[in-house]
């Protein structure tokens, strides 16, 4: 964390040198609108173009955005002598005690705290600052080092060492944190949306039957989950599979894995995989095993022209599917697959997937 503090001591003292000689104190970062992001697609993931914007003084909103930041980066230097942390919550309702600095919403800490992760080119993470959801939940034989608490290794393997819910992902997931060093016999990593589906897995033993690496993404994954996929997949070599619901925000979670989110385009380089596939299930599955659905909404339908027009989505493969999708006016959960019974899911649909992608023989 020493590294990053100095970073934002820099920011301070750049601050401070204007105020010192006279000048009006303004600060410089990326522009964060959709405008100044581009889908780049020799790395196949979000980033910001080269627009600036500056905050100065010279307005009252920015002279207030710059009083916010001088007494957040104080609250971090003060959090690293401390040895503590923070959730963005408490950032937020710290600010109360910052008189004309205070935050009148958290979306507000909440940005500021991107902002400087975009000019320090740091994670929150080294700030000490983390999010209030807990990680997702990994079932599975891979074997990884933590540093716990007290700052001894523990060596933990996710499937021996763990109950039914799995080895619990922190917030830090960095090499400083979490190492990886075994992957068994492990074919895949399968990264489920939804808690019951992820459950069932479990429960049929799917990871030990196909050697299937189990992750509960928890809807839309958090920041940690995303890394952490990244890093398990760059470590192993594993394929990373996305097992989501047959809908617009579903196939969303699978574009913010494998390409990054628009939100979090100054760190895309080290959350997506853009090597990672869609598993499942798909407009073609609803079509294929006659499975229970309901009618698209008018948001479904609007998310799904969207769609169409993402970057994300512009192969073959996913035209088709959306367009289908469209005709038949049709979105379906992963547990409609229970139609069949429970063991249907584990037994038949995966195993017919994973060797349609070849992963299985």
């Amino acid at each position: 964390m020493a590294t990053a503090v100095h970073e934002l001591e820099q920011i301070a003292e750049r601050i401070y040198n204007q105020l010192n000689s006279g000048k009006i104190p303004e600060m410089s970062i990326p522009t964060r609108s959709k405008n100044n992001i581009i889908f780049d697609e020799k790395s196949k993931v979000w980033k910001y173009g080269k627009a600036n914007t500056t905050r100065t003084a010279k307005k009252l909103d920015g002279a207030y955005m710059l009083l916010r930041t001088l007494y957040l980066l104080d609250f971090i230097r003060e959090m690293s002598k401390q040895q503590k942390s923070s959730t963005l919550r408490e950032l937020y309702y710290i600010s109360e005690a910052w008189e004309m600095g205070k935050f009148h919403a958290q979306d507000e800490s909440n940005k500021l705290i991107e902002d400087l992760e975009i000019v320090t080119h740091f994670q929150r993470e080294d700030f000490k600052i983390r999010p209030e959801d807990d990680g997702a939940k990994v079932l599975g034989d891979v074997t990884l080092t933590e540093i716990n608490r007290k700052g001894k290794p523990m060596r933990i393997n996710c499937r021996n060492d763990v109950g039914d819910t799995g080895y619990n992902i922190p917030y830090n997931v960095e090499d400083n944190k979490i190492t990886f060093n075994e992957f068994g016999d492990s074919k895949c990593i399968i990264a489920i949306e939804t808690g019951g589906m992820f459950d069932r897995l479990v429960e049929n033993g799917f990871d030990e039957t196909h050697n299937a690496i189990l992750v509960h993404i928890k809807g839309q994954p958090a920041r940690s989950t995303r890394r952490f996929l990244q890093r398990m997949h760059k470590a192993s070599g594993l394929p990373l599979l996305l097992f989501t619901d047959a809908d617009p925000w579903s196939y969303r979670i699978y574009g913010s894995v494998a390409y990054g989110a628009i939100k979090t385009a100054h760190i895309s380089h080290i959350l997506a995989t853009p090597s990672a596939r869609y598993l499942g299930v798909t407009p073609s599955d609803i079509v294929n095993y006659d499975l229970p659905s309901d009618e698209l909404t008018d948001k479904d339908i609007s998310a799904l022209k969207s769609i169409q027009s993402d970057p994300r989505f512009k192969g073959k493969y996913w035209r088709g599917e959306i367009e289908l999708q469209l005709e038949i006016n049709k979105k379906s959960e992963q547990q409609a697959l229970a139609k069949y019974g429970l063991d249907f899911v584990t037994n038949t649909y995966l195993p017919e997937k994973l060797k349609e992608m070849n992963i299985l023989p």
